[in-house]
C-alpha cells in the first residue's frame, strides 16, 4: 500500500515540524477570517442590523453571539464577558486545527501532544492569573483547604491537582484527535463513496465536541479560581 501524501510535510520541506506548519496555517486562516469579518462590519451601513444573507459578517456574528451565550451559561457570572475573547480564540483555534484532519493530505495539529500540552499550559497560566487578579494573594488560601489545621495535608493535594490539569487537558485532546484521525484515515482508505461520508460526519462531530470539552474544562478551572465560595 502506497503512503498517503502529507501536505504539511511537503510544505515544511522536512525541516519544519508538521505541527508547526499546521499551527501557522490555522493561525493564518483565523487572522484572515477575522480581518475579513472586521472589514465587513466596518462597511455595514448600520452595524446593529444583521445581514439578510449568508456572509462572512453574518457567520462571525452568529459565532460570537453563540459563544457569548455559551460562556455565560458555563461561568454564570456577570463579569463573564471579559473572558469571551480569550476562550473564543482558544475554541476557534482548536476547532480549526481539529478540522484540518478532515482535509485529505492534512493532519490535525491537535493530533500532536506538543501543541495540546502547550494549549493546556496556556490555559493553566490563565486561570492562575485570573485567580490572583480576582483575589490577590488571598488566592493562595485556596491551596490550604477549608480549615488551617488541614493545610499540611491539603497543600500537596491541591498542588498536585492544579499541576496535573494542563497535562489532563493536553492528553485528552491529543488522544482523541490522534485516534479520530487514525480511524478516519484507515476506514476511508479501505472503503469508497458512501461509507467514508459517514466517517467524515462522525469525525466532524468529534472535532466540535473535543473543542467544546477543552474550553468547558478550562472555563471551569477559571470559575474555581475566581469563585469566592468555599
Amino acid at each position: 500500500m502506497s503512503k498517503s501524501i502529507n501536505f504539511l510535510e511537503l510544505i515544511g520541506g522536512g525541516k519544519i515540524p508538521e505541527v508547526i506548519v499546521g499551527t501557522w496555517l490555522v493561525m493564518g486562516i483565523m487572522i484572515v477570517f477575522g480581518l475579513l469579518a472586521r472589514s465587513a462590519l466596518a462597511r455595514a451601513a448600520d452595524p446593529v442590523i444583521p445581514d439578510d444573507r449568508v456572509s462572512i459578517r453574518s457567520i462571525s456574528e452568529v459565532l460570537v453571539e453563540w459563544f457569548d451565550g455559551f460562556v455565560q451559561s458555563v461561568l454564570d457570572d456577570h463579569h463573564y464577558r471579559t473572558l469571551v475573547p480569550f476562550f473564543g480564540c482558544i475554541f476557534m483555534f482548536i476547532l480549526f486545527a481539529n478540522f484540518f484532519g478532515l482535509i485529505p493530505g492534512m493532519e490535525p495539529p491537535t493530533g500532536d501532544s506538543d501543541l495540546t500540552f502547550a494549549l493546556g499550559t496556556v490555559c493553566f497560566g490563565y486561570y492562575i492569573f485570573k485567580g490572583f487578579q480576582t483575589k490577590g494573594f488571598g488566592y493562595l488560601k485556596s491551596f490550604l483547604g477549608p480549615v488551617l489545621f488541614l493545610a499540611p495535608l491539603m497543600l500537596p493535594i491541591e498542588l498536585a491537582d492544579n499541576l496535573f490539569r494542563p497535562f489532563s487537558l493536553g492528553i485528552r485532546l491529543y488522544a482523541n484527535m490522534f485516534a479520530d484521525h487514525t480511524v478516519l484515515s484507515i476506514f476511508t482508505g479501505l472503503t469508497k463513496l458512501i461509507i467514508p461520508l459517514a466517517f467524515y460526519a462522525l469525525g466532524s462531530i468529534v472535532c466540535i465536541i473535543q473543542a467544546i470539552i477543552f474550553v468547558v474544562l478550562s472555563m471551569s478551572y477559571v470559575r474555581l479560581a475566581t469563585s469566592h465560595e468555599h
